[in-house]
């Protein structure tokens, strides 16, 4: 980048905007909080920013969030920290407030793989031109729809905004402070003054985390599957989930015979890259007999963490033609969830039958399948 050399290099900043709940994420945190690798999202663009010719990173998050994130910048030089408001336009004006500049970009924290050069490009725009827009061509057909008519817009002259949006700072100020309405992005509310925004070439890797299918691809996601089948038999608890359930028959085994954990149990396993629970737990081993699963399912849960890696979410089903288990599965769901540090978001358990056919079917057998994703982790947490 060439500045004139007959005035000083202008003064560059950059707001990076982290006050949002972030709640589609389903994280019980906010999401720039979140560790990938080794970083936390909120790291991972802050490092960028230090590669570039932003003297300065002014981060508007809420109250809540104001420890973590302090305690994060204290690593960093030319960051500070500000509180944001209910929304994200006030958010963004208390960060261009906090620090007046020359040229100032703006930038969503949720996008942590924005590149320097993508930066360095709206930067560049600004200077020449007043303004830098990140966007990239839209790759999908965009329908219009009013009054339940359809029309195909343009693809051709169709872009998708992305951040960081760079502007003169007086400019984007004056947009802000004359702004009225709703807008959706910081370009809408500079064009709203009367400003013409200028797209610059953005990144199709400079994603949103908005989704938790964004944060499994992020993390190195890995999906993991397990089955179990147990038979009934008379004299025997049935247990589900670590459940007591009130039924005349209880499932034969070595364990407690929880057919829904040792599902769960194995899907964490297999997961993990890790030896099933048939070898983990051999039912010649008389110190597993009549185990609680539950109990197991924390020894499993330890080695996957162990092994560098969270829960993500599970998804089970039981397969039993009796009892009928509607009603208690939130109280098994609870249970598990409980058991495995997680949230009920992260956890779902329906029931369905097998319409009287086979072993299950004549209601001699319960069978469960359960699937998992788990993300890979550094903390050594769940």
């Amino acid at each position: 980048m060439k500045y004139n050399t007959d005035t000083p290099s202008p003064n560059i900043a950059a707001v990076i905007v982290c006050a949002g709940k972030g709640e589609r994420s389903q994280l019980p945190y906010n999401k720039i909080l979140h560790q990938i690798g080794r970083k936390t999202v909120l790291e991972m663009s802050l490092d960028t920013f230090a590669m570039t010719k932003v003297n300065h990173v002014t981060v508007v998050t809420s109250a809540e969030d104001l420890p973590a994130v302090n305690d994060i910048i204290s690593t960093y030089d030319g960051v500070s920290v500000v509180t944001g408001g209910d929304t994200r336009f006030k958010s963004v004006l208390a960060g261009l407030k906090a620090y007046p500049c020359d040229i100032v970009l703006i930038h969503d924290g949720a996008r942590p793989y924005v590149s320097k050069e993508v930066i360095e490009r709206t930067i560049d725009s600004a200077v020449n031109t007043g303004s830098g827009i990140a966007a990239v061509p839209s790759v999908d057909t965009v329908k219009y729809v009013e009054n339940g008519k359809t029309r195909s817009l343009p693809r051709a002259k169709l872009f998708n905004a992305q951040t960081p949006q760079a502007f003169r700072y007086d400019q984007i100020v004056d947009a802000y402070s004359r702004a009225q309405g709703t807008f959706t992005d910081d370009a809408e509310v500079y064009e709203s003054a009367g400003y013409s925004p200028t797209i610059v070439e953005g990144s199709y890797d400079n994603i949103k985390l908005t989704t938790p299918s964004d944060f499994v691809a992020s993390r190195g996601g890995r999906i993991g599957v397990g089955y179990d089948l147990h038979r009934l038999c008379e004299n025997r608890k049935l247990i589900l989930g670590g459940v007591n359930v009130d039924y005349p028959l209880g499932l034969l085994g070595h364990s407690d015979a929880d057919v829904l954990t040792h599902a769960i149990m194995d899907a964490l396993l297999s997961a993990a890259d890790l030896p099933d629970i048939g070898v983990l737990f051999p039912d010649t081993d008389d110190k597993y007999l009549n185990i609680s699963s539950i109990t197991l399912l924390k020894q499993v849960l330890d080695k996957v963490v162990a092994g560098g890696y969270k829960i993500g979410n599970i998804s089970a089903v039981v397969i039993a033609q009796q009892p009928k288990l509607a009603p208690i599965i939130p109280n098994i769901r609870s249970n598990l969830a409980a058991a495995l540090g997680i949230t009920l978001k992260q956890i779902n358990i329906s029931a369905t039958t097998t319409e009287r056919l086979g072993i299950i079917g004549e209601g001699n057998a319960i069978a469960a399948t359960a699937s998992c994703i788990l993300t890979e982790t550094t903390d050594g947490q769940n």
